[in-house]
């Protein structure tokens, strides 16, 4: 179970640590273009993934920090529950990781901090930070443990 909270811990850790850089260097709305295809910017998300609600006019922060805080008690309970289950647990321990650190932007700030703006030509991604990246790499780990035979 310790290994597992550790990389949630590494997650959250360097998530904060990385928010924390780009306050501290852009203004709000500031953009660094680093490559023709990725900029560094400084944004801030009240919503969702993507911007998903974000302009609801603030019911949405107390929404999804309740998502937040339950999907952390039930991954940490799935992950006691499987410890020997490797990929599983790494998986969740992503997620975890993520969830959380967003959720901390959340309740301290009211919002969400996202740096990383990928495009090409006129299609914007929306930009995102290191926490939805943990969220998404450990989602894509839990598709892939889902397939494999038990």
């Amino acid at each position: 179970m310790k290994r597992w909270l550790a990389i949630s811990a590494i997650v959250i850790a360097l998530d904060l640590f990385t928010k924390h850089l780009i306050q501290g260097a852009f203004a709000y709305g500031e953009q660094l273009k680093i490559t023709s295809f990725f900029d560094i910017v400084h944004y801030h998300n009240e919503g969702a993934a993507f911007g998903f609600l974000n302009n609801a006019g603030g019911w949405q922060k107390w929404f999804f920090t309740a998502i937040a805080a339950i999907a952390a008690i039930v991954i940490t309970y799935l992950i006691r529950k499987n410890t020997s289950q490797k990929l599983f647990c790494f998986g969740l321990a992503l997620v975890l990781g993520g969830a959380l650190g967003n959720l901390y932007d959340r309740i301290t700030l009211g919002y969400v901090v996202d740096f990383l703006n990928f495009h090409w030509n006129d299609h914007v991604f929306p930009a995102f930070n290191v926490a939805d990246s943990a969220i998404s790499v450990g989602v894509a780990i839990l598709l892939l443990d889902s397939f494999k035979k038990r």
